[in-house]
């Protein structure tokens, strides 16, 4: 399975908060390919920029550490979540939804916004 990581979800498994039981399954089954979007990283380092969050070190480096592949935005990617319907308004969901739908990723999330999606979800 190829799992794509909501932003929430990327901080939560660095940060060893608790996930439900299927996330984790999924995160650590030897047969899954875990992706952290370009998106998720780009969102996480704005909110630390504007001061709502506080971010320890080089997030980059703690993905790459978790052994978490990249998933690079691409045109695709791009056009795919501009032509979404309106049910996310949030730029970087919308772009999570585009890639996994294109990409066939499985995403990971608390997020019940992306149950309008047509995309497969993981509880978080």
């Amino acid at each position: 399975m190829n799992v794509l990581l909501d932003s929430h979800c990327v901080l939560w498994w660095l940060a060893d908060l608790p996930l439900t039981e299927e996330a984790r399954a999924a995160i650590t089954d030897p047969a899954s390919e875990v992706f952290v979007s370009a998106a998720s990283i780009w969102e996480l380092e704005i909110k630390s920029a504007l001061g709502r969050l506080t971010i320890d070190g080089d997030l980059s480096a703690e993905v790459e550490a978790a052994g978490f592949a990249w998933l690079p935005i691409t045109q695709r990617h791009a056009r795919a979540a501009a032509h979404l319907p309106p049910h996310h308004r949030d730029p970087f969901d919308r772009m999570l939804i585009a890639q996994a739908q294109l990409e066939g990723h499985t995403i990971v999330t608390r997020d019940r916004s992306f149950e309008r999606s047509a995309v497969e979800l993981i509880r978080a």
